[in-house]
Protein backbone atom coordinates (compact mmCIF):
# COMPACT_ATOMS: atom_id res chain seq x y z
CA UNK A 1 0.00 0.00 0.00
CA UNK A 2 1.50 3.33 -1.12
CA UNK A 3 0.96 6.16 1.80
CA UNK A 4 0.31 9.63 -0.15
CA UNK A 5 2.21 12.72 1.73
CA UNK A 6 -0.05 15.36 2.36
CA UNK A 7 3.18 17.73 1.66
CA UNK A 8 2.88 16.18 -1.93
CA UNK A 9 -0.18 17.10 -2.24
CA UNK A 10 -0.34 20.33 -1.23
CA UNK A 11 2.47 20.99 -3.15
CA UNK A 12 0.92 20.47 -6.16
CA UNK A 13 -2.28 22.35 -5.06
CA UNK A 14 -0.36 24.96 -4.79
CA UNK A 15 1.74 25.19 -8.13
CA UNK A 16 -1.86 24.62 -9.70
CA UNK A 17 -3.28 27.38 -7.77
CA UNK A 18 0.17 29.74 -8.70
CA UNK A 19 -0.62 28.54 -12.53
CA UNK A 20 -3.62 29.12 -12.83
CA UNK A 21 -3.51 32.54 -11.04
CA UNK A 22 -1.01 33.33 -14.44
CA UNK A 23 -2.14 35.80 -16.92
CA UNK A 24 -2.56 33.81 -20.07
CA UNK A 25 0.33 35.87 -22.21
CA UNK A 26 2.86 35.07 -19.61
CA UNK A 27 3.45 32.19 -21.70
CA UNK A 28 7.29 31.80 -20.26
CA UNK A 29 6.16 31.49 -16.80
CA UNK A 30 3.40 29.32 -17.57
CA UNK A 31 5.88 27.01 -18.96
CA UNK A 32 8.43 26.94 -16.69
CA UNK A 33 5.51 26.18 -14.08
CA UNK A 34 4.24 23.02 -16.13
CA UNK A 35 7.91 21.53 -16.38
CA UNK A 36 8.01 21.98 -12.50
CA UNK A 37 4.73 20.69 -12.06
CA UNK A 38 4.57 17.50 -14.79
CA UNK A 39 6.03 14.58 -14.21
CA UNK A 40 7.40 14.56 -18.01
CA UNK A 41 6.03 17.23 -20.68
CA UNK A 42 7.27 17.07 -24.90
CA UNK A 43 7.84 19.62 -26.83
CA UNK A 44 5.02 22.33 -28.04
CA UNK A 45 2.46 21.80 -25.46
CA UNK A 46 -0.54 24.29 -24.31
CA UNK A 47 -2.33 23.64 -21.30
CA UNK A 48 -5.26 26.63 -21.02
CA UNK A 49 -5.76 27.38 -17.91
CA UNK A 50 -7.61 26.50 -15.40
CA UNK A 51 -6.00 23.41 -14.72
CA UNK A 52 -5.66 20.58 -12.14
CA UNK A 53 -4.54 17.29 -11.04
CA UNK A 54 -2.93 15.74 -7.33
CA UNK A 55 0.34 15.19 -7.54
CA UNK A 56 1.72 15.86 -11.47
CA UNK A 57 4.38 13.32 -11.05
CA UNK A 58 2.80 10.87 -12.14
CA UNK A 59 2.03 12.46 -15.18
CA UNK A 60 3.76 12.16 -18.69
CA UNK A 61 2.87 14.46 -21.63
CA UNK A 62 3.92 13.70 -24.95
CA UNK A 63 5.11 16.28 -27.33
CA UNK A 64 2.20 18.67 -29.52
CA UNK A 65 -0.35 18.44 -26.70
CA UNK A 66 -2.97 20.94 -26.26
CA UNK A 67 -5.89 20.64 -23.35
CA UNK A 68 -8.70 23.36 -23.51
CA UNK A 69 -9.85 24.83 -20.40
CA UNK A 70 -10.76 22.88 -16.74
CA UNK A 71 -8.82 20.01 -17.36
CA UNK A 72 -8.26 17.99 -14.48
CA UNK A 73 -6.12 14.79 -14.29
CA UNK A 74 -6.45 12.76 -11.07
CA UNK A 75 -3.05 10.69 -10.84
CA UNK A 76 -2.66 8.77 -7.86
CA UNK A 77 -1.52 6.46 -10.60
CA UNK A 78 0.47 6.57 -13.49
CA UNK A 79 -0.99 8.82 -16.50
CA UNK A 80 0.49 8.08 -19.64
CA UNK A 81 -0.34 10.96 -22.82
CA UNK A 82 0.87 10.31 -26.15
CA UNK A 83 1.88 12.48 -29.13
CA UNK A 84 -0.64 14.94 -30.68
CA UNK A 85 -3.02 14.47 -28.20
CA UNK A 86 -6.31 16.68 -28.24
CA UNK A 87 -8.51 17.56 -24.87
CA UNK A 88 -11.22 19.66 -25.26
CA UNK A 89 -12.88 22.03 -22.53
CA UNK A 90 -14.17 20.24 -19.14
CA UNK A 91 -12.21 17.15 -19.31
CA UNK A 92 -11.40 14.60 -16.09
CA UNK A 93 -8.85 12.48 -15.97
CA UNK A 94 -9.36 10.15 -13.27
CA UNK A 95 -7.04 7.51 -11.53
CA UNK A 96 -8.46 7.23 -8.70
CA UNK A 97 -11.20 5.21 -7.12
CA UNK A 98 -12.83 3.74 -4.20
CA UNK A 99 -14.01 0.43 -2.59
CA UNK A 100 -17.17 -0.75 -3.08
CA UNK A 101 -17.99 -2.03 0.09
CA UNK A 102 -18.92 0.84 2.34
CA UNK A 103 -17.03 -0.25 5.10
CA UNK A 104 -13.65 0.11 3.71
CA UNK A 105 -14.93 3.18 1.92
CA UNK A 106 -15.95 4.68 5.22
CA UNK A 107 -12.35 3.71 6.45
CA UNK A 108 -10.73 6.16 3.75
CA UNK A 109 -9.52 3.01 1.93
CA UNK A 110 -9.15 5.19 -2.02
CA UNK A 111 -7.11 3.46 -4.57
CA UNK A 112 -5.37 4.52 -8.38
CA UNK A 113 -4.96 2.82 -11.64
CA UNK A 114 -3.28 3.81 -14.46
CA UNK A 115 -4.53 5.76 -17.40
CA UNK A 116 -3.29 5.61 -21.55
CA UNK A 117 -4.16 7.78 -23.70
CA UNK A 118 -1.94 6.86 -26.89
CA UNK A 119 -0.72 9.28 -29.87
CA UNK A 120 -3.01 11.21 -32.19
CA UNK A 121 -6.53 10.69 -29.72
CA UNK A 122 -9.08 13.37 -29.55
CA UNK A 123 -11.71 13.86 -26.41
CA UNK A 124 -14.18 15.69 -26.81
CA UNK A 125 -15.61 18.40 -24.40
CA UNK A 126 -17.00 17.03 -20.75
CA UNK A 127 -15.44 13.35 -21.56
CA UNK A 128 -14.45 11.66 -18.15
CA UNK A 129 -11.73 8.79 -18.51
CA UNK A 130 -12.06 6.46 -15.24
CA UNK A 131 -8.98 4.22 -14.11
CA UNK A 132 -7.79 1.12 -15.96
CA UNK A 133 -8.58 2.48 -19.40
CA UNK A 134 -6.52 2.58 -22.51
CA UNK A 135 -7.50 4.59 -25.28
CA UNK A 136 -6.03 3.69 -28.82
CA UNK A 137 -3.99 5.91 -31.23
CA UNK A 138 -6.07 7.82 -33.62
CA UNK A 139 -9.10 7.43 -32.21
CA UNK A 140 -11.52 9.88 -30.69
CA UNK A 141 -13.79 10.16 -27.95
CA UNK A 142 -17.27 11.97 -27.92
CA UNK A 143 -18.34 14.79 -26.20
CA UNK A 144 -20.12 13.74 -22.69
CA UNK A 145 -18.58 10.50 -22.88
CA UNK A 146 -18.11 8.37 -20.12
CA UNK A 147 -14.53 5.88 -20.58
CA UNK A 148 -15.07 2.87 -18.47
CA UNK A 149 -13.38 0.34 -20.60
CA UNK A 150 -10.64 0.51 -24.00
CA UNK A 151 -10.90 1.91 -26.66
CA UNK A 152 -9.25 0.57 -29.68
CA UNK A 153 -7.18 2.39 -31.92
CA UNK A 154 -8.47 4.64 -35.09
CA UNK A 155 -12.44 4.35 -33.81
CA UNK A 156 -15.13 6.94 -32.97
CA UNK A 157 -16.62 6.04 -29.68
CA UNK A 158 -19.23 7.81 -27.75
CA UNK A 159 -21.44 7.82 -24.82
CA UNK A 160 -22.00 6.98 -21.17
CA UNK A 161 -20.71 4.08 -20.56
CA UNK A 162 -18.82 4.85 -24.13
CA UNK A 163 -18.95 2.28 -27.14
CA UNK A 164 -17.28 2.49 -30.68
CA UNK A 165 -19.54 4.19 -33.19
CA UNK A 166 -17.71 2.63 -36.16
CA UNK A 167 -13.93 3.19 -37.64
CA UNK A 168 -12.98 6.39 -38.82
CA UNK A 169 -12.06 6.32 -42.76
CA UNK A 170 -11.17 8.33 -45.69
CA UNK A 171 -14.64 9.88 -45.60
CA UNK A 172 -14.11 11.69 -42.54
CA UNK A 173 -11.17 13.84 -43.25
CA UNK A 174 -11.83 18.00 -42.96
CA UNK A 175 -13.58 19.47 -46.28
CA UNK A 176 -12.31 23.37 -46.27
CA UNK A 177 -15.53 23.73 -48.81
CA UNK A 178 -18.08 22.96 -45.75
CA UNK A 179 -17.02 24.05 -43.07
CA UNK A 180 -15.05 27.53 -41.99
CA UNK A 181 -11.46 27.20 -41.16
CA UNK A 182 -9.87 28.48 -37.96
CA UNK A 183 -5.99 29.67 -38.03
CA UNK A 184 -4.74 31.12 -34.77
CA UNK A 185 -1.28 32.51 -35.63
CA UNK A 186 1.18 34.61 -32.81
CA UNK A 187 1.06 38.35 -33.71
CA UNK A 188 4.80 39.22 -34.79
Amino acid sequence: MKIVCLEELNKCKDLCFEYNSLLPSKESDRQNLINELIGKVGKNFNITQPFYCDFGFNIEIGDNFYTNHNCTILDGAKVTIGNNVFIAPNCCISTANHPLDFEQRNAGIEYAVPITICDNVWLGAGVIVLGGVTIGKNSVIGAGSVVTKDIPEGVIAVGNPCKVLRKITEADKYDPNKYTSLNFTKPN
